[in-house]
């Protein structure tokens, strides 16, 4: 157990802690992951083709999304100028922020980031309200993603190691996502004041070649084969200290998704052996608190890392809001599991 703890602290910290580690955070992961899988003696056959087969669905998504999007770029980008001249404002930005958010199970998060982020470059927001703005639209995100297995790598990962359909998270879930995924866009609407609209698209910018595209796909799939490899190496920590933990206890622990991307721990705790409502606690925890600082989930670090959001501007927004969410939810799971 000695090793399997030592492999989740490094895993844990290291993302957080290194930037040689967070820049190669897909190679990293592999590496533990194989390591974990020695330490647990679950190397075989059935794992091996597992590992491989879990992320073809959504590796395979985020490569024919990125394609067209690509070929789609320019007419986007006008068409998001003609609505928002056409729509209030507001109502435009509370709409982008749920569309986003309910097509991300579909289009995926990476693509669904890729968009927003098109879409604040033509807005050109003032900087309080573009932060605003991709931060609540990132939470929508990364909670709406989460309804089908290729929507990002913690649905996939869930999907799998539960064994369950397509539909299975949007059942268990989706009653508490969908409605949040509509308030973060009443929140864009209420607390973002944008001083203009903008008349005209901004210089033309760098279209993502098809190299970009391609390598950006492989990196998905060597992310999700890691979290397989991890979850089957830490399926026995888990049976010893997780099954028996209180389901509400977990949802709090799960707060330090915002440190980390929330599949990794995703792939570390979720088991079949738990109750319907302890695999509910705990996605839900992940999912609120990913959304919390940049390094909790990957739209989270695309839109930053594309838009130049520092971490203090990410925080002082994401933080607050994070935590009344999880509160909010944490009420509604005592009430109604």
């Amino acid at each position: 157990m000695f090793w399997l703890l030592l492999i989740l602290l490094l895993v844990l910290l290291l993302p957080f802690t290194m930037k040689s580690v967070e820049q190669n955070l897909e190679i990293f992961l592999f590496l533990m992951g194989i390591w974990a899988v020695l330490i647990s003696q679950v190397v075989d056959i059935p794992l091996i083709i597992k590992s491989v087969k879990d992320p073809i669905h959504i590796s395979l998504a985020v490569l024919f999304a990125g394609i067209l999007f690509k070929w789609m770029q320019v007419p986007i980008e006008k068409g998001i100028l003609r609505t928002s001249k056409a729509v209030p404002h507001r109502l435009f930005l509370g709409s982008i922020v749920i569309t986003l958010g309910l097509l991300s199970s579909i289009i995926t998060a990476i693509i669904a980031a890729i968009i927003l982020v098109s879409i604040v470059g033509v807005l050109r927001l003032d900087r309080k309200s573009e932060v605003r703005f991709v931060v609540l639209a990132c939470f929508s995100i990364g909670l709406g993603a989460a309804l089908t297995p290729i929507g990002e790598p913690l649905s996939t990962i869930a999907t799998s190691k539960l064994n369950e359909d397509f539909f299975f998270l949007m059942k268990l879930i989706g009653p508490a996502v969908i409605p949040a995924v509509f308030i973060f866009g009443i929140l864009a609407a209420m607390l973002i004041h944008p001083k203009k609209k903008m008349n005209t698209l901004p210089p033309k910018r760098k279209i993502e070649s098809y190299t970009e595209i391609i390598i950006r796909s492989i990196k998905v799939y060597l992310f999700v084969m890691a979290l397989t490899l991890l979850g089957a190496g830490f399926e026995p920590l888990i049976t010893a200290y997780l099954l028996d933990t209180s389901p509400l206890m977990l949802y709090w622990i799960n707060m330090i998704s915002a440190v980390l991307d929330n599949a990794t721990l995703a792939s570390a705790e979720i088991s079949p052996s738990m109750t319907p409502q302890t695999i509910k606690a705990i996605l839900l925890g992940l999912l609120i608190s990913g959304g919390m600082l940049i390094p909790g989930n990957i739209p989270n670090i695309i839109a930053a890392g594309k838009l130049n959001i520092t971490s203090i501007e990410w925080a002082r927004f994401g933080v607050p809001i994070g935590f009344i969410t999880m509160a909010m939810y944490f009420i509604v799971l005592v009430i109604y599991g």
